[in-house]
């Protein structure tokens, strides 16, 4: 007996067909969003798919012609890695995927992951073949694999699409970010606004152009309110939790202590949290703290961290849809910008007296 479950478990494209009233090339058509199909055929095709709950055999789509529907996207390895080992996680990456896959799921597509170490030749040799042995539609290269020019070379060599994240400026490749100069400029504004003079920052790893736009941005804010920066006040980091609690303790032990820091991630700025309860030092009423990403931890944090909202979920889905636009063709170089946000919570307040 086939019951209703089984019959969904057994649908063919040929099935689709019988149910819509057309053939099994127009179902291919629908399903491969193909050009010159009628809104009602594609409208009648995918009430049929829904009533039989089919899905598509993605190595039949694949034989089908030249497109593997399948994106590809990078991450930083050994960073990764580390996080899931000691068992922290890595909110960024959950949003990335959260975005990609997504955006892939709803154009019947497949996002694969994989974690490459960003040094050269190793990052080159692994891409190449994972091109190689996959045949992506296209590749996303995440900070700081979207900074590695042999790694674009590559894919501009092998003409396959590929999308940056959280990169501006380059001439090839879809390069999707936001503003990190005017979103630093924002964070130091903010705090302006609370009166805040003594402001530090705590840098990102010198590998992301983020890092630097950041502190830049950071340095305008404080030169158009015309507030001077101590030599101590930029402090180095590499987006770890070490780095910041070791940016932040040597804040601390300054006789000329900020009263407030922008850190360039919100890993860090758990960091001075934590750093700022050692010392004694309560936040917001000693010490202000804005972070960067607004990944879902700043809301447990206490207090609640103020932080910068990078559009990391929107950017991987940004970078996933216009691949799949491309159908497997290399697009000329792109600039898309994503606006961020600063929300503020309890991490900030006016400066002290």
């Amino acid at each position: 007996m086939v019951t209703s479950e089984s019959r969904k478990k057994l649908a063919t494209m040929r099935d689709v067909a019988s149910v819509a009233g057309v053939s099994h090339q127009t179902v291919s058509r629908v399903i491969n969003n193909s050009p010159n199909v009628k809104l009602k055929v594609r409208e009648k095709v995918q009430a049929a798919i829904d009533e039989l709950g089919y899905v598509p055999n993605v190595a039949a789509r694949r034989m089908g012609g030249n497109r593997s529907y399948l994106i590809l996207a990078l991450n930083d390895r050994a960073r990764t890695l580390d996080n899931w080992r000691v068992g922290r996680g890595n909110d960024w990456v959950d949003q990335m995927l959260f975005g990609g896959m997504m955006a892939c799921e709803e154009n019947g597509f497949r996002m694969i992951f994989e974690l490459v170490n960003a040094e050269n030749p190793a990052a080159s040799k692994h891409l190449a073949g994972a091109i190689a042995s996959l045949r992506p539609d296209g590749v996303i290269l995440t900070p700081p694999h979207s900074e590695n020019q042999d790694l674009a070379d590559l894919l501009v060599a092998n003409g396959t699409a590929f999308a940056r994240i959280g990169s501006s400026g380059k001439e090839d490749g879809i390069n999707i970010a936001m503003d990190d100069h005017a979103a630093a400029k924002a964070a130091t504004d903010f705090l302006h606004d609370l009166g805040h003079r003594k402001i530090a920052f705590i840098a990102g790893s010198a590998e992301y152009l983020a890092s630097t736009a950041r502190l830049e941005g950071y340095r305008a804010g404080m030169a158009q309110a015309d507030a001077p920066i101590a030599p101590h006040w930029e402090q180095p980091g590499d987006f770890t939790f070490e780095s910041g609690a070791a940016a932040a303790a040597r804040l601390f032990a300054s006789e000329d202590r900020p009263s407030a820091i922008v850190a360039s991630n919100d890993e860090m700025a758990f960091a001075v949290l934590h750093e700022a309860a050692r010392h004694d030092i309560a936040v917001p009423k000693d010490l202000s703290v804005i972070s960067f990403d607004d990944t879902p931890g700043v809301r447990f944090s206490v207090p609640p961290l103020t932080a910068i909202r990078q559009p990391i979920s929107a950017m991987a889905t940004r970078a996933a849809e216009e691949l799949i636009k491309q159908q497997g063709i290399l697009p000329a170089g792109s600039q898309i910008v994503l606006p961020f946000e600063l929300t503020a919570r309890g991490s900030t307040g006016p400066a002290p007296e």
